[in-house]
């Protein structure tokens, strides 16, 4: 639940979108700030809480989170203007984003290097469950209540994942650095962080693939509410079944990265995640805007994405032995960053077609793929020892 905070507090308000836009008499750009702004400060306090569960522990940096969270969800309940609703997903993505970015270093302190490209595959199957059951969900909160009920079902989610915290999470960072929150020190981090071609090369991969999963999310209910004319709730199903393409996609990765290795798999998946992305955009440029025509090619890039993206995480955290923290983060952050940039892009350029979502789409794939041949693929046969852990990943 924690890993997947983020999908949670998107995915289930996509169908109201257009209800929120019309209820606050918005334009298209603006109501998409309200996942923009929460996918930028969602990224930028990454950089914040890797430091700080390295120096003092990942339980303390989740209760806060989730503090936060759980305040700020009912803050967008009760919202009364756009400008609120705004500012109040900004402080729910400073609490949610301890969820993804503190879960990951928990996953690397307990499994090490290997292990946890399985852990966080079949981790990543039972996540898609938001995706898939999220925007359904919320199809039917929209039609039944409202718009509000969906952040209402947000701070439920928040108060479950603090209990689970405080009464089920012990404390995994057994080697606490008392200078990572140091200023100087948390730098120096993420300068050899970004100067590891290796790091860089699975964070890149990653990347480019979620930008065009996120101009996904961000622009479909507008193309398929608003442009194709779908009920919210039909919306729903269909992003549900992109989904299923990811959840497939974990699940082969769960149950073959130990046989086939990390490398194989993401090189797999963003060739998968390009081809895709070139079916998609080649129906849109014979003139074949349909729902077929655009779920089928984001279904398959769903799944190559669910190849690739738990073994990227695994191999680009994996070597970091002593700030696994800083490199969850950072990962985030450029990750979330690059998102919320492309977010707002496709807001701007979205009139009557969804060409800009599809070119955007259409690009990352490239350019995933071509992240692995020139950054990772170098380096393929000089992996890392994950020399704290023994082969078995125990302590």
């Amino acid at each position: 639940m924690l890993v997947g905070m983020g999908a949670i507090s998107t995915d289930i308000y996509l169908p109201s979108l257009p209800s929120i836009a019309k209820e606050f008499s918005s334009n298209t750009a603006t109501v998409q700030l309200t996942l923009s702004v929460f996918m930028i400060a969602f990224a930028v306090s990454q950089l914040v809480y890797g430091p700080i569960s390295d120096r003092f522990g990942r339980r303390p940096a989740l209760i806060g989170g989730m503090v936060v969270y759980l305040v700020a969800s009912l803050g967008c309940a009760m919202a009364g203007s756009i400008e609120i609703l705004i500012i109040a997903r900004f402080f729910q993505a400073l609490g949610a984003c301890a969820g993804p970015s503190v879960a990951r270093a928990v996953v690397r302190d307990i499994f090490g290097r290997d292990r946890s490209a399985k852990v966080l595959a079949y981790m990543g199957t039972a996540m898609a469950l938001a995706p898939v059951l999220g925007p359904v969900l919320g199809g039917y909160l929209q039609i039944w209540v409202g718009w509000q009920a969906n952040f209402a079902v947000m701070a439920a989610l928040g108060s479950i994942s603090l209990i689970g915290v405080l009464f089920l999470l012990r404390e995994t960072n057994v080697n606490k650095d008392s200078s990572a929150t140091k200023l100087s020190h948390a730098i120096r981090n993420y300068a050899d962080l970004v100067a590891d071609r290796r790091y860089i090369g699975y964070v890149l991969c990653s990347t480019f693939a979620f930008c065009g999963l996120f101009s996904f999310i961000s622009a479909s209910s507008f193309v398929f509410i608003g442009l194709i004319g779908l009920a919210p709730n039909i919306y729903g199903m269909c992003f549900a079944v992109v989904a299923g393409g990811y959840m497939a996609g974990t699940f082969i990765a769960g149950r073959f990265t130990t046989q086939l290795g990390i490398d194989p798999l993401v090189r797999l998946g963003t060739f998968i995640i390009m081809v895709a992305g070139t079916l998609m955009m080649a129906f849109v440029m014979v003139g074949y805007m349909t729902v077929s025509t655009l779920l089928a090619p984001m279904i398959i890039y769903m799944f190559g994405f669910g190849l690739m993206h738990p073994n990227a995480m695994a191999g680009a955290i994996g070597p970091q032995v002593k700030r696994v923290g800083a490199a969850s983060a950072l990962l985030g952050f450029i990750q979330l960053g690059s998102a919320s940039g492309v977010g707002v892009t496709v807001g701007h350029a979205l009139r009557d077609n969804a060409t800009p979502m599809v070119i955007v789409i259409f690009l990352s794939g490239i350019a995933s793929f071509a992240a692995f041949l020139l950054l990772v693929r170098p380096t393929e046969h000089s992996r890392p020892a994950d020399t704290d852990y023994d082969k078995t990943g125990t302590i």
